[in-house]
């Protein structure tokens, strides 16, 4: 790739009022120390994002100078950002300092970063003494200067040592709740997601990180998101108290019609849990980043769909409007559930996403695939809007993520805290068919009740035969469990949808719980009766 090719325009950008890209560029490329930088802000990059969209897509990707090129994961993991060059350190009363990632290993694909003071852009070269190589063997001397770099992430004045946010890869991101662990991650845009197209990855090829100003606990940093199918401009504003919140303004300028295009998307990881043990060769008993979709739909009702690891794609749509906020979480905080004293599953950060102004129409989607790996992550959430996108649009989304232990948003109801599912039947009595059960427990809300309190559950199925249901109280949860159980149609294998809530009267007491459930197919159907029966 030809770096000072990169990207060619000429004339000034509409209505920014700010110097032309061109001359942005060369003056930070040729930049040298203590430079003025040139005028930047959020306008301008919108404006940059729109001109970018009518020009042909560029290719990102370079081919690594050999000292990095085949890194492994442990000398990738050795090269350190020195500490003391962080963005920032030598601001007393700064918030946050920023450190550089450096390219190797899956990391290709080069990034310019900038820093931004008093409205004026000024690149941060590739410099080797940034870096502390270690072990490696690796000579930075010997790497082109204009290297780039892979990314960047955050680090806040509560703890200088382990970072709290990071962009690194595609346009991925992710951050930390008050427990400082990191889990599931987001993206700038999902394009075609399950589709039977490819799907998209779009890269952030550049940021613009502001210097904080004083102690106002915030960091701006803006991005520039490139794809074969769509430009974009990026605003994040990300604090820290409690775990991380990014506030989040989004413009998207498609270069053609994209089928399924995915805002605010979600990414996370389930191999196993109390729902689905199909993956129970691992001697931990739980392996997941996030247990469940929740959505705060437009109409005010509180929906759970427990995540699943199928044998196959599976795709679900919820809503006909722009929800009041969904998220994928990690509700399960129970470190006995998932012994896992390596990487801690139960502390990993749950995400909500809270929209700003009013979406229109769409759905909240959810991307279930197979895994055999708790590396791959095989869940993605994501809004869509109804209407397909069109070149030479102007796409405006913001919305607020929050990395937390607990939502900031949380039904008034009782919550679903646990979903298990196993062989239906009567314990001690013959089986003379297959059925499949299902045991869903709420707490919270509303409850416990009193003794005399009636609860009754109230179950759909879109196929097949519900029966033995009940509705009892659960002492050790000071809630409820509602048991049933679904016979599936004679031999058929089509995905059963499941909904679920308790009431007391006309008075709902839970959230709506959803499932998905695929009966196996008929010769599959082991009855499993003892002998003595």
């Amino acid at each position: 790739m030809k770096r000072r090719d990169f990207l060619k325009l000429t004339g000034a950008l509409g209505g920014s009022g700010l110097l032309p890209l061109s001359t942005l560029l060369a003056a930070a490329q040729d930049a040298a120390p203590g430079a003025t930088g040139e005028p930047f802000d959020y306008a301008w990059l919108k404006g940059l994002a729109r001109q970018l969209s009518t020009q042909a897509p560029r290719e990102h990707t370079i081919e690594l100078p050999e000292p990095i090129r085949d890194l492994d994961w442990d000398d990738y993991q050795a090269i350190r950002y020195r500490p003391p060059r962080a963005l920032w350190a030598d601001e007393a009363g700064s918030a946050f300092r920023a450190q550089l990632f450096h390219l190797g290993l899956y990391y290709k694909t080069p990034v310019r970063i900038y820093e931004v003071i008093d409205g004026r852009a000024h690149e941060l070269a590739f410099d080797p003494a940034r870096f502390d190589y270690g072990e490696t063997g690796i000579d930075g001397e010997r790497l082109p200067a204009d290297l780039g770099f892979a990314g960047f992430r955050l680090h806040h004045r509560d703890d200088w040592v382990r970072d709290v946010a990071a962009f690194l890869g595609a346009s991925y991101f992710r951050a930390v709740s008050d427990s400082l662990q990191y889990g599931m991650s987001a993206r700038g845009l999902a394009i075609d997601t399950a589709t039977d197209k490819d799907e998209e990855f779009p890269d952030f090829t550049r940021f613009w990180l502001e210097r904080p100003e004083g102690e106002e606990g915030s960091v701006v940093v803006h991005a520039l998101l490139e794809s074969p199918s769509v430009t974009g401009a990026y605003r994040f504003v990300i604090g820290y108290q409690d775990g991380v919140v990014m506030d989040i303004d989004a413009a998207l300028y498609p270069r053609r019609a994209i089928e399924r295009l995915g805002v605010a998307p979600l990414t996370s990881m389930y191999l196993i849990g109390e729902n689905d043990r199909d993956a129970n060769w691992d001697w931990r008993p739980e392996i997941h980043d996030s247990d469940g979709l929740s959505i705060h739909a437009d109409n005010g009702e509180w929906l759970w769909r427990p995540l699943t690891n199928p044998d196959r794609l599976r795709f679900n749509a919820f809503g006909e409007r722009a929800p009041r906020g969904f998220g994928l979480l990690q509700r399960d905080r129970n470190f006995d559930h998932y012994q896992d004293d390596g990487v801690f599953y139960d502390r990993r950060p749950s995400v909500w996403v809270e929209p700003k102004g009013d979406w229109g129409e769409g759905a909240i989607q959810l991307v279930e695939l197979p895994t055999l790996d708790e590396t791959f992550d095989n869940i993605v959430a994501f809004w869509n809007p109804a209407k397909t996108t069109q070149p030479g649009e102007e796409l405006l989304f913001g919305y607020r993520l929050h990395w937390c232990d607990t939502p900031p948003a949380r039904p008034s109801l009782a919550r679903c805290v646990a979903t298990r599912t196993g062989l239906g039947g009567v314990v001690g009595q013959r089986r003379e068919y297959f059925s499949w059960r299902f045991v869903v427990d709420f707490a919270g809300g509303p409850l416990p009740l009193d003794e005399d309190a009636e609860v009754e559950p109230v179950i759909d199925a879109s196929a097949g035969r519900v029966e033995i249901t009940s509705a009892r109280p659960l002492d050790e949860i000071e809630g409820y469990r509602a048991m049933f159980d679904v016979v599936p149609p004679d031999e058929g294998t089509e995905p059963i949808t499941l909904r679920l809530f308790l009431r007391s009267g006309d008075r709902p007491l839970t959230e709506t719980w959803l499932y998905e459930w695929t009966p196996p197919p008929a010769e599959e159907r082991k009855l499993r009766n003892p002998g003595h029966l």
